[in-house]
């Protein structure tokens, strides 16, 4: 059914039975979460500005070339392909399924106080939704895929050959989902053969990574400034959100599908210069990668106020703007992983369904504590070690 999520710290047992305290987190991992998300929300923040500014199109294609790519290898680096337990496969419907389904229905009488109509259908995700539903996804076919010679270049194939399909489209978010597979699976690939750890990829980096990386970022950013109108022209922005068969998109030629996996290799070359330059130390804003599930699904109805006004459409001049809006997504992003907002929307996001479940202590113990991308945290009042009876005389 579904892998599970691996917790970047975790409990060892003591000779006497009690439970030692949870080993140390690795920053490194919250540092990237947070980061990631602050892009999420900065690319849908900055969209308006792209009608009208070629500066700001440009930061948008060089975020939508990897933030998500990036994302989904942090979600596999942190899922197991074992055969899954009850407990494990109870978390994608606590973790995954019952948010989407929240949301989906928020989302909808969203649409018809403020728009005055709606379409209820769970088939087509809302907004940002749609990565729920991948995750799930990945995690059901997680297994199945483990057990193949080469699962990476199988999923190669599947995305690349998903565009040619014109019935594989938005329904329950299969073809981004088809599309961003390799990336997930890259991301379990890199934990399995445990390559972060043999290479010492977390270890002090030397000053040429740091160079690397933002020379990696000033050459995308140049390449997407400069050659806006050829981007423009052949609608790169539709290609990036792999949501799209090839011929829908302008891509009818017989070799589409090498635009795609030219584009899944920049993804991988910017998510590389990506985690290069994230902060290995850990900083005030670093525990905030644990609640990237608030940010992620509360963002949206942040931003959708600005997103329907058209308050940022013709927004002169970019200089001025552009640096605010940039701002602004941090400042969204750092507010909705707070403590206050996680107490006030944690029935929403992070919901404790025990009557779904025959068993229900299933829900009792997973709730509330994973995010979307597997990052689990422990909880907000630690229960103390039980004494062990064979001390008491």
């Amino acid at each position: 059914m579904t892998g599970s999520s691996v917790p970047p710290t975790a409990t060892t047992p003591t000779p006497t039975g009690s439970v030692a305290r949870p080993r140390r987190r690795t920053p490194f991992w919250d540092n990237a979460r947070f980061a990631c998300i602050v892009f999420v929300v900065l690319g849908h923040a900055v969209q308006r500005l792209t009608y009208d500014s070629d500066i700001a199109l440009g930061l948008y294609l060089v975020i939508y070339a990897f933030h998500m790519p990036a994302f989904a290898i942090i979600s596999g680096y942190f899922s197991k392909s074992d055969t899954p337990t009850k407990t494990q496969m109870a978390r994608v419907i606590t973790d995954i399924l019952v948010p989407y389904l929240v949301f989906e229905g928020l989302w909808t009488l969203t649409k018809w106080i403020v728009e005055g109509q709606a379409n209820p259908n769970i088939t087509q995700p809302s907004w940002t939704l749609w990565f729920l539903l991948a995750l799930g996804i990945f995690r059901v076919v997680l297994p199945y895929l483990a057990l193949l010679r080469w699962p990476l270049l199988w999923t190669v194939v599947i995305s690349i050959g998903a565009g040619y399909l014109p019935n594989i489209g938005s329904t329950f978010s299969l073809s981004r989902t088809l599309g961003l597979l390799p990336f997930f699976t890259l991301g379990w690939w890199l934990r399995e053969h445990d390559i972060v750890a043999r290479l010492r990829l977390l270890d002090r980096r030397p000053w040429w990574v740091l160079a690397g990386g933002l020379g990696l970022f000033a050459v995308a950013g140049w390449a997407a400034w400069f050659f806006v109108d050829d981007w423009r022209a052949m609608n790169l922005r539709e290609w990036l959100f792999y949501d799209e068969n090839y011929a829908s998109i302008g891509g009818t030629q017989w070799w589409a599908g090498g635009v795609r996996l030219a584009l899944m290799v920049v993804a991988v070359v910017l998510s590389t210069a990506f985690f290069a330059l994230v902060p290995r130390s850990t900083h005030w804003w670093t525990h905030f990668g644990q609640y990237t599930m608030y940010v992620y699904l509360l963002h949206s109805f942040v931003l959708y106020p600005f997103r329907e006004n058209g308050l940022l459409r013709n927004a002169e001049p970019t200089w001025l703007w552009l640096p605010l809006v940039i701002v602004g997504s941090v400042l969204i992003a750092l507010g909705l992983a707070t403590k206050p907002v996680r107490r006030i929307f944690r029935p929403l996001v992070e919901p404790r369904p025990t009557w779904l479940f025959a068993d229900r202590a299933l829900a009792r113990r997973e709730g509330r504590r994973n995010d979307p991308t597997g990052s689990r945290r422990p909880r907000e009042e630690p229960r103390m070690p039980r004494p062990d009876p064979r001390q008491n005389g």
